[in-house]
């Protein structure tokens, strides 16, 4: 599949960059948009996903050489060539969390309240960006056959691009696709709860990502392999455990207590 979209004599826009771009500016504006409704100011939220952005862009990128140095070492330059895809989300999603709590360690903002805030516009931001995985004809499943990928109701232009050098694949960015927006579905409504404490929707995010990509990753041909084991299956995992851990702890506390439609933002 053709991944660039436009071509201006040297200069070309692929598909993928566009769709990452697409998925960065709809995730900037849910975030400030939630985060006015808590009286943070558009500057904060700004300055804040930029610098998450950035940092996450580059901790997904260094995640995924990481773990593929073998393919770097005789092209160091190609480390640079981001338009053609490798970029490991649990790269960019710890980088962007660790640059969201210090920023906001360092004005004083209770930073649970923020990510409860993000991870909305987090997680519709990975779904819209698996397209761009698509477009790279990338980060699909194992062999299949068409009768099976149209038994799942699968819609055709999927199909076709599944279909790669006489074979067919099963389409598990279109899977963590779906499971993805059903999270963003989840997550909405359960943010419109008013027993929700500050923390939850960050712990819910942990726990429902990591069950779809745990189940998803024991599907594709390009995992990112440690000792044997398929990394983002190992982190997905923590992230369970962390999830399921930081919910039953905040439902410890007090009923009135820590709500995330009442608690101030600031520390």
């Amino acid at each position: 599949m053709d991944d660039t979209l436009i071509t201006l004599g040297n200069f070309e826009i692929k598909c993928y960059s566009l769709f990452l771009l697409f998925a960065v500016m709809i995730g900037i504006y849910l975030l400030m948009r939630e985060g006015s409704k808590h009286d943070i100011s558009k500057e904060f939220m700004f300055d804040l996903a930029f610098f998450a952005i950035v940092f996450g862009f580059i901790g997904a990128r260094i995640y995924f050489v990481i773990f593929n140095y073998s393919l770097y070492v005789s092209d160091p330059i190609s480390i640079f060539k981001t338009w053609e895809g490798g970029l490991a989300i649990h790269g960019g999603l710890i980088a962007g969390a660790l640059t969201i709590y210090f920023y906001c360690k360092k004005h004083k903002m209770n930073f649970l309240k923020i990510y409860d805030i993000a991870v909305i516009p987090v997680l519709l931001g990975q779904a819209i960006g698996r397209w761009g995985n698509f477009f790279n004809s990338e980060a699909h499943g194992m062999a299949t056959t068409l009768e099976h990928l149209q038994n799942l109701h699968i819609p055709n232009f999927i199909i076709e691009g599944m279909y790669i050098k006489g074979v067919y694949y099963h389409p598990t960015f279109f899977y963590e696709f779906i499971w993805c927006i059903l999270g963003v579905i989840v997550l909405y409504f359960l943010r419109k709860k008013k027993f929700l404490k500050i923390g939850q929707l960050t712990a819910v995010y942990l726990a429902w990502y990591g069950v779809g990509r745990l189940f998803i990753e024991s599907m594709r041909t390009d995992s990112l392999m440690f000792l044997g084991f398929r990394v983002a299956q190992l982190v997905s995992i923590g992230m369970i455990i962390a999830g399921i851990i930081l919910f039953i702890y905040l439902n410890q506390k007090g009923k009135y207590e820590n709500l995330y439609h009442k608690e101030k933002v600031l520390k």
